[in-house]
């Protein structure tokens, strides 16, 4: 079965962005390469984002195209404007989720936001999770997931370091015998 896998970079303190959306910690000298970024977008062959980090990248010159295949969640996308290989979903994640687990294909990446990882993991539709941590302190920002009232058991799959401090964490979510999916 096709796995959903958040796939992401924090802050050391837990932000994946400013509040404002900044990303500018991010950019560091990087000694350790693509931190298996290369063959990470080799699994997968779709990608799933919320509307505001979509539009975040369409701002700072992301490029879409029929491969692989984004599905931006988004409530009102009339003001939206659709990327080739875009695809705007209004469906509940659940939903969603088992609609694209159904068609043959690679690994989906869960690209976030907060919001949306948040929605899934909530529904029961993560997988994994791989969680790139930099080694800044940002001090305030929008967090890895939304925050509810939620308790989700996870299985350390992996952890790697490299050269220039930052710490690759790679989760399995432990799922319930209730979920079913």
């Amino acid at each position: 079965m096709r796995k959903i896998i958040v796939y992401v970079a924090t802050s050391a303190d837990g932000f994946i962005a400013r509040l404002d959306g900044g990303v500018d910690w991010l950019h560091r000298p990087r000694s350790a390469g693509d931190y298996g970024m290369a063959e990470f977008r080799k699994s997968i062959d779709s990608i799933v984002l919320g509307r505001k980090t979509y539009e975040f990248g369409l701002r700072y010159g992301a490029r879409f195209a029929e491969s692989p295949r984004h599905y931006v969640f988004s409530r009102n996308s009339a003001a939206l404007v659709a990327a080739p290989g875009v695809e705007f979903v209004h469906e509940a994640p659940a939903e969603f989720a088992k609609r694209l687990r159904a068609q043959p294909g690679k690994d989906i990446w869960m690209m976030g936001g907060a919001e949306l990882i948040g929605a899934f993991l909530d529904d029961g539709q993560i997988d994994e999770l791989i969680i790139h941590v930099i080694p800044t302190l940002i001090g305030e920002g929008i967090p890895l997931i939304a925050p509810r009232h939620r308790e989700i058991p996870l299985s350390l799959q992996s952890c790697k370091d490299y050269s220039d401090g930052v710490v690759q964490l790679h989760y399995a979510v432990v799922q319930k015998p209730s979920e079913v999916r």
